[in-house]
């Protein structure tokens, strides 16, 4: 039974990434999701890459991230969104600054999430 739950918060997360990533490409200038099947493959990279990637980044980084007393990180989320956005076909995002908010409402939507699925 635990298993079942945990696959069902890991689908409830992947379904509202999804549905944040079409969000934000409707209200953020930069940023276009083809389709919603485009967003779960989206969403299912950023996820991946969250967890593969982002790790290493933080740790070759972290001088720069104490330095700057952890506001660095919001600049890895933004370039593995912008990444992200090289990997998957028809998901663009057109510079810095629109990955920049796009990964900033994916923090708050994750950050609801887990407030939610847990």
């Amino acid at each position: 039974m635990l298993i079942i739950n945990a696959n069902m918060r890991l689908v409830f997360r992947w379904l509202l990434s999804a549905l944040a990533l079409l969000f934000i490409a409707y209200y953020i200038p930069g940023i276009r999701v083809e389709s919603f099947y485009t967003a779960l493959v989206a969403a299912l990279v950023l996820g991946l890459a969250n967890a593969l990637i982002r790790p290493i980044l933080l740790v070759l980084t972290l001088p720069v991230t104490i330095l700057t007393l952890g506001l660095f990180t919001f600049v890895i989320n933004a370039l593995l969104f912008w990444f992200v956005s090289t990997l998957v076909k028809g998901f663009d995002v057109a510079g810095f600054w629109p990955a920049f908010f796009g990964a900033l409402i994916m923090w708050v939507v994750g950050w609801i999430s887990n407030r939610i699925a847990d």
